[in-house]
C-alpha cells in the first residue's frame, strides 16, 4: 500500500474547540466537502486551502510549492470583511464546522485560472461557469474541522484511514480505484473486472456531489453500483464508497487529481479511461492519458484504457488490441445513446447494461440532475 501523498496522511480535526466568540462565515456544500476532504486526508498533503505561493505554482507548473504533483486549485473565494491573522468559523449548509486560521488574502485572475486548469475561458465550460461566479479575493489558511456534517449518503462514507484499515483486513495488497459520475454499463464492468484481474481488490469510488444537468442523480448511482455488485462481483473483491466533492470538468488535470486522491485513500493503481473528466470537445479523448508522463513521481500506477466495444463476431466485450474483426460487428458503448433510451423507457439490449442496473434505473420518474 502506498504512503499518503507527501507521506504523511493528514488529521485535522478536534471536536473539542470552542467557535461560540469568533466570527461565523457561511460557506456552500462544495466547500464544506473540501473542509473535510482536507481535514480527513483525502486532499493529503493540504492542511487548509491554499495560500497564494502554493495557488500560483499549481497553476503554472501542477505541482505545490514544495514541488510535490497537484493539478487542481482547493481555495476558498471570500470578499467579506476579514484580516490576515483572523480566526473564524466556516459553517456549510450542511452542517459542516471547521475553524480557518485566516494566513493570507489575495486576488487572482480569472481567465488566467480558467485557461490554465479548464483550457478554455469558454462559459459554457461548467467549471468555468462557475469560476465566473467565485467572489474576487483567496482566502488561504490551515483549517480545523470542529463538526462533520450527517448527509445522505453516509453509510458508503469511508475516510482514508479507514479504507487503509479496510485494504489490510482484506489482505489486499494491489488495489485499482475507479473513478465515476456515472451509472455503469457493460464497458464499464469489462474495464473494472480487467483491472481486477491483476491486482487484489477494486475500488469503485463514485463522485458525490455537485454535477452539470443530464448527469446522473447520486441516488441513483448509488444504487446501480449496489445491484451490480450484489449479482456480478465477489463479496471479497470489490468495495464501493463515495468521494464527497464536485466534478470539475477539468480534463488531464483532474485526472491527476482523481489519481491523487485515490492515493490517499490506499490504492496502488488508477484507472483512466477515454475522456476522463472531461465535457464537450475541450480535451483530445486521450490527453488525460498522456498528462501522466508528466508525473513519474505521482505515487500511483494509471492503467490506460482506449477504445472498448461489443463484437458481436467475437462475442463479448473486446478492446482494439485484442479484436481482429471489422467496425460493421463492433457495438460502442454511448452514455448518450443508453441515457436516450432510458429516458424513451426502453431496457438497453444486455450487451450494452445489466438488466438489474437498468431496472434500478427506470425505477425513477427522473434519474438525472434538473
Amino acid at each position: 500500500m502506498p504512503a499518503p501523498h507527501g507521506g504523511k496522511l493528514i488529521r485535522r480535526v478536534d471536536e473539542n474547540k470552542n467557535i461560540d466568540d469568533i466570527e461565523k462565515i457561511k460557506i456552500s456544500r462544495d466547500l464544506a466537502h473540501d473542509l473535510e476532504n482536507i481535514a480527513y486526508g483525502v486532499f493529503s498533503p493540504l492542511e487548509g486551502f491554499m495560500c497564494r505561493e502554493d495557488f500560483e505554482s499549481v497553476l503554472h507548473h501542477m505541482r505545490l510549492a514544495n514541488d510535490l504533483p497537484w493539478t487542481i486549485p482547493i481555495v476558498f473565494d471570500f470578499d467579506g470583511n476579514i484580516k490576515e491573522g483572523d480566526e473564524v468559523a466556516l459553517v456549510g449548509e450542511n452542517g459542516t464546522v471547521a475553524i480557518m486560521n485566516i494566513e493570507e488574502i489575495y486576488s487572482y485572475d480569472k481567465k488566467e485560472y480558467a485557461e490554465k486548469v479548464f483550457r478554455t475561458t469558454d462559459v459554457a465550460h461548467p467549471g468555468v461557469k462557475k469560476l465566473t461566479e467565485m467572489k474576487e479575493k483567496l482566502v488561504g489558511g490551515k483549517i480545523t474541522l470542529v463538526k462533520e456534517a450527517k448527509e445522505e449518503f453516509d453509510k458508503y462514507y469511508l475516510k482514508p484511514y479507514e479504507t487503509r484499515i479496510l485494504f489490510k483486513e482484506k489482505g489486499w495488497r494491489d488495489i485499482v480505484a475507479f473513478q465515476t459520475r456515472n451509472v455503469p454499463h457493460i464497458g464499464h464492468e469489462y474495464v473494472q473486472k480487467t483491472a481486477l484481474t491483476f491486482v487484489d481488490g477494486v475500488f469503485i469510488n463514485p463522485i458525490i456531489g455537485k454535477k452539470k444537468k443530464g448527469d446522473f442523480k447520486d441516488e441513483v448511482i448509488l444504487k446501480a453500483y449496489d445491484a451490480l455488485i450484489e449479482h456480478y462481483y465477489l463479496k471479497d473483491r470489490a468495495v464501493l464508497a463515495i468521494l464527497k466533492t464536485e466534478m470539475r470538468y477539468a480534463g488531464p488535470r483532474e485526472a491527476i487529481f482523481h489519481a491523487i486522491v485515490r492515493k490517499n485513500f490506499g490504492c496502488t493503481h488508477f484507472i483512466v479511461g477515454r475522456d476522463h473528466a472531461g465535457v464537450g470537445n475541450y480535451y483530445g479523448p486521450y490527453d488525460a492519458h498522456e498528462i501522466f508522463n508528466e508525473f513519474p513521481d505521482l505515487g500511483i500506477t494509471p492503467i490506460f484504457f482506449k477504445s472498448f466495444f461489443y463484437c458481436k463476431k467475437c462475442g463479448g466485450v473486446v478492446n482494439e488490441k485484442i479484436c481482429p474483426h471489422d467496425k460493421e460487428y463492433h457495438v460502442y458503448y454511448s452514455g448518450t445513446a443508453i441515457r436516450k433510451m432510458l429516458m424513451n423507457g426502453e431496457m438497453p439490449p444486455e450487451t450494452m447494461m445489466r438488466k438489474e442496473v437498468a431496472e434500478i434505473i427506470m425505477s425513477y420518474d427522473n434519474p438525472f440532475v434538473d
